[in-house]
């Protein structure tokens, strides 16, 4: 095995050190890009970003940073030696047909996400599990009626995804004394006090004794539409959905009717299939989902820049970026 595949650590650059300079591409949306130019001049300022329309010599340029690049954006850069989302998910980025295979490609999962992401499943969990949605509506109908309490320890969460954010979720549950389990393709490597899963039986076992079930998973071709009526149905009747995942991984129509029926209870959705969630769809007035717009944790760009530098350094040092994505796995 080569360097690259063997070690783990690599120098990063010290603060006025005399680094090389890196021209970088940004290829996506403009509106979205150009918030990471100034904050690269600040944390990273020998990574030098421009828009395609402002680089003058695409040989010169050695790493993208994208998000939903269109399918010819890599085509006019045969140096890139890096390419980067700005976030955790890269589906749009294996989606260009132009992605050069060779080239690694890197997700941002820096802790601070991961905890935010914590926090933000947590605080759904006990919307959930306190039923926060059953008094806001008594709220609205001067309504004052006390609702029976279940301890943290009776209430079973189950967790689809044992990545870094998964890991950070499962920990923030336990913490809080709740009975947590974990689905994912090993079913090991788990936060202590964390029962793991995997396979189809796996699945089936995880999602019946959810009461609160939250889907953290990458979006695979495997995990595609993986949230569906059979999923559902598997479920304790009266459990509830927290959905922070992919859009695609849900059946939307599914989830509709386990809800109308009483066999789902309640659902959290931060992502969808169609974003921004448009006007019309049943989702903004349903009484029973709570949605919110894809907006459960985010990498600011000096993260952003701090996660990239370390990359580019790795490189520099013989290593592959510490988030390098695994392109057959998708995540």
């Amino acid at each position: 095995m080569t360097t690259m595949e063997t070690e783990h650590h690599a120098r990063t650059p010290e603060p006025g050190a005399d680094v090389p300079t890196v021209q970088g591409v940004l290829l996506g949306s403009a509106e979205i890009m150009t918030t990471y130019i100034a904050a690269f001049e600040q944390v990273a300022p020998h990574i030098r970003l421009s828009l395609p329309d402002a680089i003058t010599d695409p040989e010169s340029v050695t790493f993208a940073l994208a998000w939903d690049p269109g399918a010819e954006d890599f085509r006019p850069y045969p140096h890139l030696r890096l390419v980067s989302s700005i976030a955790a998910g890269v589906n749009g980025i294996l989606a260009s047909p132009s992605l050069p295979s060779d080239v690694p490609l890197m997700r941002i999962a820096g802790e601070s996400q991961a905890q935010m992401m914590a926090g933000f499943v947590t605080w759904h969990v006990l919307w959930h599990h306190r039923r926060f949605g059953d008094y806001l509506r008594h709220q609205r109908q001067r309504h004052w009626q006390r609702l029976p309490k279940r301890d943290a320890a009776d209430v079973r969460v189950g967790l689809l995804g044992a990545g870094r954010m998964g890991g950070a979720v499962a920990r923030s549950l336990v913490a809080l004394d709740y009975d947590v389990a974990i689905y994912s393709r090993s079913g090991r490597n788990l936060p202590a006090g964390v029962e793991g899963f995997s396979g189809e039986a796996g699945l089936e076992r995880l999602a019946a004794r959810s009461d609160i079930l939250i889907n953290l998973l990458p979006l695979t071709p495997q995990t595609r539409g993986i949230l569906d009526a059979a999923l559902f149905a598997r479920m304790p009747r009266g459990a509830a959905l927290i959905h922070v995942g992919r859009g695609e991984h849900l059946i939307e129509d599914d989830l509709l009717a386990a809800l109308a029926s009483g066999q789902l209870a309640a659902a959290s959705l931060d992502v969808f299939a169609i974003e921004p969630l448009p006007q019309d769809h049943p989702f903004w007035r349903h009484e029973r989902i709570l949605a919110t717009p894809h907006d459960a944790c985010d990498s600011t760009p000096p993260q952003v820049a701090q996660e990239v530098a370390k990359a580019l350094q790795r490189l520099d040092d013989g290593l592959l970026p510490a988030s390098v994505v695994d392109r057959e796995a998708g995540y």
